[in-house]
């Protein structure tokens, strides 16, 4: 069975979305040439990269470390964890459609296993994932044109793939537009995903993953950037009125879908799993497994607005929970407290 299991892990390393547009890297509609070489900017969440600033193809050098280490997933609870850059999700990379990415993985000496990467954004075998197995002290280095824009999942497909997935292999690869963004006045970047210990949500101590009630699907912690309370109360991200917010979401699984919604704001475009089909006046947003959205509202009234996955259950029992503080002054027009009238 475990057998079955990691040699299934090898031979499905291939799960790239798709998404509209020209892939022919000789009829791109644009000048492929590289114009340049650049160093990518790598963030943790929530914090993404600032946006691009130049319009021809580059090199884009993209270096990433594989660290297993012991970190909180709530406030009395530890877990292992193992991250492509130190933290769950993942470093956030940007680049711009044509780029070519010069990329090289590297498994830090004191890891314990191999592992490899699927990047979404990836037109070529595994994703990646075919060319970067490594073992721990191990670098691969293999390059990819960024032909598709949108907003990519990326995650380890090493065997088994859901056990390194649960237990914190993914994050996301936005490649913006010829166009770039549009400007907005933040971005944030949030990711779910569904943990799995031997006890129960809230457990003292360190924690082990438990693959029966993975493959169950029965997550004990749900979490928006890899812990509780990641991203509220002291650390809720900020933001004023009449400020737009941009959220990059996506979710890691490895199993549940995320009904992704905020408290009090609607969504005024969201850009369905990550791509370029436009959806506007959403209240809720479904992100399967392995997906994402972009998601845009402008802040209206000041206050603190809640991020949920509105399998409601999840928040108040299983912390997915994340925050956005607002600050300004209140505008009673829009929304504001009236006295009953006797």
């Amino acid at each position: 069975y475990p057998i079955l299991i990691a040699a299934l892990g090898i031979a499905i390393v291939s799960c790239n979305q798709t998404n509209t547009g020209q892939k022919n890297s000789g009829a791109l509609g644009y000048d492929t040439t590289i114009t340049g070489t650049v160093t990518a900017e790598l963030t943790d969440a929530p914090l993404v990269p600032k946006p691009l600033e130049y319009t021809s193809p580059k090199r884009v050098i993209v270096k990433l470390e594989v660290i297993e280490k012991v970190m909180k997933i709530a406030d009395s609870t530890d877990y292992t964890f193992w991250t492509f850059g130190g933290k769950v999700p993942g470093k956030f990379i940007r680049v711009r459609q044509g780029d070519l990415v010069d990329f090289t993985l590297i498994n830090m000496p004191d890891s314990k296993l191999p592992h490899n990467i699927d990047l979404h954004a990836v037109n070529g075998p595994g994703g990646g994932a075919a060319v970067t197995l490594i073992a721990p002290g191990q670098s691969k280095r293999f390059q990819f044109r960024a032909l598709n824009p949108g907003l990519y999942v990326y995650h380890c497909a090493t065997g088994p793939v859901g056990m390194h997935i649960a237990n914190g292999m993914y994050g996301l690869i936005l490649v913006e537009p010829q166009s770039g963004m549009k400007k907005v006045d933040k971005e944030y970047y949030i990711m779910q995903g569904d943990f799995y210990t031997v006890n129960k949500f809230g457990a003292k101590g360190l924690q082990e993953f438990d693959m029966e009630k993975a493959i169950r699907e029965d997550a004990d912690y749900v979490l928006f950037n890899g812990r509780v309370n990641a991203n509220a109360g002291a650390n809720a991200m900020p933001a004023e009125i009449n400020e737009t917010v941009r959220l990059y979401v996506g979710n890691g699984g490895p199993n549940l879908t995320s009904s992704f919604h905020v408290i009090g704001e609607i969504f005024d475009k969201v850009f369905i799993e990550g791509g370029a089909t436009e959806n506007n006046n959403v209240q809720t947003t479904t992100i399967p497994a392995g997906g994402s959205a972009i998601v845009e509202m402008k802040m209206d009234v000041p206050g603190t607005y809640h991020i949920v996955d509105h399998a409601i259950f999840r928040t108040f029992h299983k912390g997915a929970l994340a925050q956005i503080k607002v600050g300004g002054e209140e505008i009673p027009e829009i929304f504001g407290k009236l006295e009953v009238e006797e």
